[in-house]
């Protein structure tokens, strides 16, 4: 299904943080001497857009997805990945992730992103008014709005490997 433009913004978010994953996995396996650029990458990722993206996704959009019963659950699990995530996130701020936790948290976070757009997103779509999701993104703009203005510079360890 095509993305209503009121939930495009965070899943431009989304594919940053999916890029980040995609980085990781292809620079597995990670050796210790990278292990600190990639924390701080991830640490910085997570300060200058996943904190402001998780915090809209709380503040504005699920609590708009707990009004549909059937949505509940999966709200529930997502705000239970967010907290996990956090760990992860708060951990890769102080150099605690070893290179498995890396792998492990491209994971996890790949999976939680998969499930807002193949699942949460999908059905909103189907479930609200094109009015009610006009006012979501409104809302969703004014939260992630701090999010826009930042420009992230990548280590030139953190890069794309290429495979050739």
């Amino acid at each position: 299904m095509l993305r209503d433009k009121s939930l495009i913004p965070l899943s431009r978010q989304h594919q940053h943080a999916l890029a980040l994953c995609v980085r990781i996995e292809r620079a597995a396996p990670i050796g210790n001497s990278d292990l600190a650029a990639w924390q701080g990458e991830i640490a910085l990722q997570f300060q200058n857009e996943v904190s402001i993206h998780f915090a809209a996704e709380e503040r504005v959009l699920f609590p708009a997805a707990r009004r549909f019963e059937e949505l509940v659950p999966l709200v529930e699990e997502l705000v239970s990945d967010h907290r996990e995530l956090c760990d992860s996130f708060s951990q890769a701020g102080v150099s605690e992730l070893s290179a498995s936790d890396l792998s492990a948290f491209a994971q996890r976070l790949s999976a939680h992103i998969r499930k807002e757009e193949r699942q949460l997103f999908e059905r909103l779509q189907e479930l609200m008014h094109p009015e009610e999701l006009a006012t979501l993104g409104e809302k969703l703009a004014d939260a992630l709005a701090e999010a826009g203005q930042v420009c992230l510079l990548r280590n030139p360890i953190t890069k794309v490997r290429s495979d050739s």
